[in-house]
């Protein structure tokens, strides 16, 4: 059975160098990643890949 708290949650990753262009949606352990997450992404109105920060 599932635990009553959940450690994976979904998070909004946002384009650093173009805010507002490109967002993806993915999820997170909360425990094994407890600060922001930073990935490179593609962003298709730059047309290159940018780094992604999570946002609230």
């Amino acid at each position: 059975m599932a635990k009553g708290k959940d450690t994976r949650l979904q998070v909004i990753l946002e384009c650093t160098e173009a805010p507002g262009t490109s967002r993806y949606a993915t999820k997170k352990n909360r425990r094994n990643t407890p600060d922001r997450l930073e990935l490179k992404k593609y962003n298709p109105k730059l047309r290159k890949h940018t780094i992604h920060r999570e946002i609230k």
